[in-house]
């Protein structure tokens, strides 16, 4: 199956990279219409009616901190960042399940607290927690989330229906979860340094909850089907807009180019960047768990999101040959690097 002489660093393929080598001899032989390649798996079900999954880990140490990640927010974020892989499919999350693996260091409480937040989380979206399960660990506190969904089979969108000329837009606003990362990263070095000292968290309460509790754009697949739109293609923005763009990309076998002074970014983003000594634009395009929906519309579709709040249009789908480019607000055009999260 595999004619690797040699030792290969996994860094050296990357998370999807990595992903596609492993599973590229696999056939689809039952009721799969879409498998491995997009943010959720595609099942038939009905003569109507698809069945979506898509399963993600957590691990202590690599995907939170809980030196200052509260664990009943771990336990809401665990399930939210899971069922914006079924919005970005424009589908419905229905039930989810949960497997947990703990080590000695975890009490009861604790995980009851973890469990309240799942709880919350569940309520809030009104899917279902259906089973899952729980193991010792030697890594901390490790989770796995399944979430499972339903659409008509003639709503799904993907990420390979997008065409040269289509608007590409995206909602909400992006960098502010990468911007309550680097503050809460900073708060623990002053910890560290000297115990006594207090977090200064004041006036930065945005961008600590679009780290801490981020939530599942649910209401923007209700908006688009309330404004007739499918989108040609969409994914959410977990990795930063650039790396998503480049995924949409390759699926889609076209080009990007976006504008720098469009891309949305809240003030507060934007002043803690600029405290940091960090270039806003650049949180936004790297710095990933933003959660909002990435997507490509018909220019059709122009009028129906012209000024409406929760969207912006950044750009718009080239090419395959003409590649992928942002231009910045002086007009310059820059060929768009993807440097988002790296999962090796």
């Amino acid at each position: 199956m595999f004619e690797n002489a040699a030792r290969t660093e996994l860094s050296t393929l990357g998370e999807f990279g990595l992903i596609d080598h492993l599973t590229k001899n696999f056939e689809l032989k039952n009721n799969t219409i879409k498998g491995i390649g997009d943010d959720a798996a595609v099942i038939k079900s009905t003569e109507n009616k698809v069945t979506l999954v898509s399963t993600d880990w957590l691990l202590e140490g690599v995907h939170f901190d809980l030196s200052y990640f509260p664990i009943k927010h771990l336990g809401y974020k665990a399930i939210t960042v899971n069922l914006s892989d079924i919005y970005a499919m424009n589908a419905k999350p229905k039930q989810v399940t949960v497997s947990i693996g703990s080590s000695n260091r975890f009490s009861l409480e604790a995980l009851e607290e973890l469990y309240s937040g799942i709880q919350l989380a569940c309520d809030r979206y009104g899917v279902d927690l259906v089973g899952g399960d729980t193991s010792s660990s030697k890594q901390g506190l490790v989770i796995s989330v399944t979430v499972i969904g339903e659409a008509d089979e003639s709503k799904v969108v993907y990420r390979n229906g997008a065409k040269p000329l289509d608007l590409l837009v995206v909602s909400g606003d992006l960098g502010a979860a990468y911007c309550g990362f680097q503050l809460l990263e900073r708060e623990k070095r002053v910890f560290l340094a000297n115990p006594q000292a207090q977090p200064d968290l004041a006036g930065h309460d945005y961008i600590i909850e679009r780290q801490l509790k981020p939530e599942a754009r649910k209401d923007i697949i209700d908006l688009l089907e309330a404004l007739e739109i499918k989108p040609t293609s969409m994914m959410d923005i977990s990795d930063g807009l650039s790396s998503e763009c480049f995924h949409l990309a390759k699926q889609s076998n076209v080009g990007i180019t976006i504008y720098e002074e469009k891309v949305p970014i809240d003030p507060t983003t934007y002043n803690f960047a600029r405290e940091l000594e960090l270039d806003p634009i650049l949180t936004a395009l790297s710095g990933g768990e933003d959660y909002e929906l990435l997507m490509t519309i018909s220019q059709s579709d122009y009028k129906k999101i012209e000024n409406h709040p929760d969207f912006s249009i950044i750009g718009f789908v080239t090419p395959p040959e003409d590649g992928m480019n942002m231009i910045s607000k002086g007009g310059q055009k820059h060929t768009l690097k993807a440097q988002g999260w790296t999962a090796f």
